[in-house]
Parts: structure tokens; sequence; C-alpha cells
């Protein structure tokens, strides 16, 4: 991992056992350059902090965390963009305008990759099936639109931030 990163608000450190739980009770194995960044980042916000979506420059906003109390608790956070959020993405940070960095899980269950999930135009699965009578599937296609690649690893997104 980047020895150059600056992390900033991080919350007190949590366990490795801790955060190994929280990810297997929401149906996800979290992989392990991740845990090892959050168990002493969790909540903080990183400098550098830019990357690219495509041709797009992002930002960073902070990583979620795994206090309960936080308002940017990872379990609440979850649960809020469960119902707009493909099935097997998971978010572990934000940027400044309310969008998700996510991992995703699609295509390997054990090695996801790292997402970007753009909040514009993302409704809830449910009201897409009710309101515009798509199928399951249909909805789980149209989530996936605002999902873009970003990186194959959590170490290649941070290797990825810059000025």
């Amino acid at each position: 991992m980047r020895k150059d990163l600056e992390w900033e608000y991080a919350d007190l450190e949590v366990s490795e056992n801790k955060i190994k739980e929280v990810g297997l009770q929401l149906g996800f194995n979290l992989p392990q350059d991740y845990i090892n960044c959050v168990k002493k980042n969790g909540g903080a916000s990183v400098f550098p902090e830019e990357f690219n979506v495509g041709n797009a420059e992002r930002c960073f906003g902070s990583l979620f965390s795994f206090d309960e109390e936080s308002s940017e608790y990872i379990v609440k956070k979850y649960e809020i963009y469960k119902p707009t959020l493909p099935q097997k993405v998971f978010p572990i940070a934000n940027d400044p305008a309310g969008n998700l960095i996510c991992f995703d899980y699609k295509n390997n269950k054990e090695n996801p990759i790292v997402v970007f999930w753009e909040h514009e135009n993302a409704v809830e699965k449910e009201m897409l099936m009710r309101e515009e009578g798509l199928t399951e599937d249909q909805a789980e296609e149209r989530a996936r639109e605002n999902v873009f690649y970003v990186a194959a690893t959590f170490t290649e997104f941070l290797d990825k931030l810059h000025d």
C-alpha cells in the first residue's frame, strides 16, 4: 500500500475481526488490502484525493466508518443505498457529490473490482418494476448503467489517487 497517502479524520482503530464480521453479516467477503487500510483509516478522507473514471476526474470523499455511532457507519450506508445499487455492489466510500466508491462482486465473489456508482438517474429497483413495469432482471440492468469501472483491486484504486 502507498506510503505517501495522508489520511485525515480517521476513527479509532477497529479490529480486523469486526471488519470481517460486518462484511459477512451483509453478505460480502471484504478483501484483505481494504481491511488493512480501513482498520486504521475508517471514516477518514485522503490526500491526494482525485482519481479518474474513464475520462472524468472524480474526488474521493471519505471511507465509510465501522463506528456504529457514526452517521457514516458502513452498515447504515449499505441499508440506505441497497434499494438503488445493483446486486453484489457494496459501498465503501463516498465522494463530495453524493456518489459512491464500491466493491463489485458480480464476476468474482472473492476478489471484487472497485467501481464508481453515480447517483444521478439512480432509481430504486422496486419502483422501476412497479411504475415502469420492468422485470427484476431489467431493473438490475438499469441499475448497472450507473456503475463504472475504476480499478481491479482496492490497492490499485489507492495507487490511482493523484493531485
